[in-house]
């Protein structure tokens, strides 16, 4: 089935999220009682409060920000990478709804990322709403059946029907025997680079380097070989 995919009409991505505020005691009054709220169904352990984990706000829409999305498609035998990264994530969403509508808006064009269908996907659907942006064609989705949506998700194409558990990148990174992206940091330690470090540059080539393995597994899903190092572009 795989193997009917154009892979030039697939757009591979990876987002990177964290906190919305710097701190807990920094939100504003009304956002920081509902999450207090939400914390309630988050605890698991008595010593855990609604400060202790906020680092976790990242991971939800209505708690959290886009602070890079790293993108990878194929022109010709080129794997071109770019990322929209930044403080201002209206910006950086508003510049990636660009890309779409002017190159990934036709029928047989698809989005592709690890976990996408329930995290990165929707995540960027929700933002954009929230910062009062029209979603593009391809994160429309409200109406459609499941086989009109052109989206792919390597996750579930590992699951095989399968839903049981989780299925990390980096786990499938070992298996596949593909260079893993988590060699300088994962996906816990964004929040901290950014608001703590001020690292956004470092979270950037992080996210780069998620987006490539991605093209990578579904480069092994297929039978492929992956793509070299001497064919990936890297643009500023």
């Amino acid at each position: 089935m795989l193997e009917n995919y154009a892979i030039e009409n697939i757009l591979f991505l990876d987002i990177e999220t964290v906190p919305a505020f710097e701190s807990y005691e920094k939100q504003n009054t009304r956002i920081r009682e509902l999450w207090d709220k939400k914390v309630e169904s988050l605890r698991k352990e008595d010593h855990e409060t609604a400060e202790t984990l906020y680092p976790r706000a990242g991971i939800y829409a209505e708690f959290g920000k886009i602070v890079c999305i790293s993108v990878a498609f194929y022109h010709g035998k080129q794997l071109r990478v770019k990322s929209y990264y930044g403080d201002d994530e209206k910006q950086l969403l508003i510049e990636f709804k660009a890309l779409l509508d002017n190159y990934f808006y036709k029928s047989e064009n698809l989005l592709c990322g690890h976990n996408a269908k329930e995290f990165d996907f929707p995540f960027i659907a929700r933002r954009m709403l929230i910062n009062r942006i029209q979603l593009p064609v391809l994160l429309d989705i409200a109406g459609k059946k499941p086989w009109e949506v052109n989206h792919l998700d390597t996750m579930q194409l590992w699951r095989f029907g399968d839903y049981k558990n989780y299925t990390s990148l980096n786990l499938l990174t070992a298996v596949f025997d593909i260079p893993t992206p988590k060699d300088d940091i994962d996906g816990s330690e964004v929040w901290h680079v950014y608001w703590k470090e001020k690292e956004l540059e470092r979270i950037k080539t992080y996210c780069e380097k998620d987006t490539i393995t991605v093209v990578r597994l579904f480069q092994a899903f297929r039978g492929e070989e992956s793509v070299k190092e001497d064919d990936i572009f890297i643009s500023n």
